[in-house]
């Protein structure tokens, strides 16, 4: 999980390099061509292709349609802020997750977890500034539209997953990004220059890298154990903030980072328990 989030963390700061030069919507479909070889390369060494067209295609439709607006809202929001804010914000998703698990998976959540949930929400208030001038903010709205297609995206992959196998899930989303992240943007089409071809190439790499480590990470180690790791995100985002733009985030940001962090642990570890108690 900690090679998963470094590498997701060097894919993230390639999208915010280019953000800088193409529109969101461009870069959401540069991040989806970018990745179609390598992914087409796995599924022929796992023999997958196959069985890449026995799928559930509304949901897989559903999940792409997302794919599409978490990845060009997340790109907006990382062009206007730094990584450490974005992920700050974005941290938020496995309380939106939980939430959202109640009302579509039909899962029960104790008073302990909404309680939890409420106290990460007030996290997010924290790194969107207490005195209100966050709330104006697009990019910090946009960082949490992503956060939340995100986290219908992974319900709905939990629903495929009881039918459809994880290589053909990879496969049609990124497919899916991909001729929906051209079509939105082919309007606004900007000619790639030939200094960023190196960031192409390392976004590509990466996020294959990351894709393959997180699926590893899950399936060796449990939910409650691996997930956690996941916040070391903020470091990489600090670090790369440092290094990269000489900037460091806010003690707004940090203390909501905290908030959010401290309630995403807590709620992961509560299901862990939850489902032990289920399952004996």
């Amino acid at each position: 999980m900690l090679v998963a989030v470094a590498m997701f963390s060097l894919m993230d700061t390639a999208m915010k390099l280019l953000s800088a030069h193409y529109p969101a919507m461009q870069v959401t479909a540069l991040r989806a061509l970018s990745s179609l070889p390598l992914v087409c390369l796995y599924l022929l060494y796992r023999g997958a292709f196959k069985n890449v067209l026995k799928v559930r295609w509304p949901l897989h439709l559903l999940r792409g349609a997302l794919g599409v607006l978490m990845i060009t809202l997340f790109a907006y929001g990382l062009k206007r802020m730094s990584l450490a804010e974005t992920y700050a914000l974005f941290f938020v998703a496995p309380l939106l997750i939980t939430v959202l698990s109640v009302f579509i998976l039909k899962e029960k959540v104790d008073v302990a977890r909404w309680c939890a949930i409420a106290v990460g929400l007030l996290g997010v208030l924290v790194a969107l500034r207490p005195d209100g001038s966050g709330f104006f903010s697009l990019a910090g709205l946009a960082v949490l539209g992503s956060a939340a297609c995100y986290a219908i995206s992974a319900v709905t992959g939990r629903i495929l997953s009881r039918t459809d196998a994880s290589e053909s899930m990879v496969f049609w989303l990124m497919v899916m990004m991909a001729i929906g992240g051209v079509a939105l943007s082919a309007h606004e089409w900007v000619s790639i220059r030939r200094e960023d071809w190196w960031l192409l190439a390392g976004l590509s790499v990466s996020g294959f890298l990351g894709q393959l480590a997180i699926t590893e990470a899950f399936r060796f180690g449990k939910a409650s154990s691996v997930a956690p790791f996941e916040y070391s995100a903020l470091a990489w985002g600090m670090a790369l903030d440092w290094l990269l733009w000489c900037a460091l985030p806010d003690e707004y940001t940090l203390i909501g980072a905290a908030i959010i962090i401290g309630s995403g642990i807590y709620l992961v570890r509560r299901e862990a328990v939850h489902a032990e108690s289920e399952h004996p």
